[in-house]
């Protein structure tokens, strides 16, 4: 258990109930823990005999515990676990020119027209603007959902911008040390990283934590260095990687526990 976190021990009457409840809906709790990415059965039955995991707020050591996904929450070392089957978390890599929502009135594409209507309930964490492309994640768990939009976590997001003009190294450490002051105050750049440049142009990478509409180009347009394209390359502990543009992928329950306990969870 981490230094700090007390849980109660699950009686011993409740855990045999339990293990003998027979719902069609309910599985062995190292099974849950195995699909939720902890490792082999095996592994996932020693993190509960050594005391790491509850159910419910009780603290779970017998190995016969069977819980329903539906219904029960199970946290590992305080951390919550993602075993609810109908929940599912992607990373979606939005071309130019779509909308970051789910409809249009003025019937322009949207995520929508990429995910389709498979998932229920699913809806995007956060957007990206009209002409900007890169990775938006979205999920049909509202809790997840709460905590990577909250502005108290202020996840970490990374940025390939294409700027007009030729960037300084200085001008990129000033945009970390000192930032710059926007409309709605003061803004810095947690990184700033010069790829490549010629007479022209600029590629950089920057990593930020504000969530603002049009924070990137804003920050490089107030001096003098107007983006010309701008990819979102991660969120969190998710990468783009190789995802093709206008398509998407599931989170694999390894990636939905990293960026479940970035965001508090």
């Amino acid at each position: 258990m981490p230094s700090g976190h007390v849980g109660r021990t699950m009686p011993n009457a409740y855990s045999r109930a339990r293990s003998a409840h027979d719902d069609s809906n309910s599985i062995r709790l190292q099974k849950v823990l195995a699909q939720a990415g902890f490792g082999s059965r095996r592994k996932c039955e020693d993190m509960i005999t050594e005391g790491r995991v509850e159910v419910d707020g009780e603290l779970v050591t017998e190995l016969g515990t069977r819980v329903d996904p539906h219904k029960q929450q199970v946290r590992v070392d305080g951390s919550r676990v993602h075993i609810n089957p109908n929940h599912v978390t992607l990373a979606l890599n939005k071309p130019r020119k779509v909308l970051s929502a789910m409809d249009d009135p003025k019937g322009r594409y949207t995520l929508r027209d990429i995910v389709g209507d498979k998932y229920d309930r699913i809806f995007h964490m956060g957007r990206l603007d009209y002409d900007s492309e890169g990775l938006i994640l979205m999920t049909n768990d509202g809790e997840l959902s709460q905590h990577v939009m909250h502005p108290k976590y202020e996840v970490e997001k990374t940025y390939v911008a294409t700027l007009e003009g030729k960037i300084s190294g200085t001008v990129c450490r000033r945009l970390v040390t000192t930032g710059v002051q926007l409309d709605d105050g003061w803004i810095k750049l947690d990184h700033c990283t010069i790829l490549d440049s010629s007479r022209d142009r600029t590629l950089v990478r920057v990593v930020l934590h504000s969530g603002k509409n049009r924070i990137v180009r804003r920050i490089f347009g107030s001096i003098g260095f107007p983006v010309k394209r701008l990819i979102r390359t991660q969120i969190g502990p998710i990468k783009l990687g190789d995802l093709k543009a206008g398509s998407y992928r599931v989170l694999s329950p390894v990636e939905v526990r990293s960026l479940s306990k970035e965001v508090g969870l």
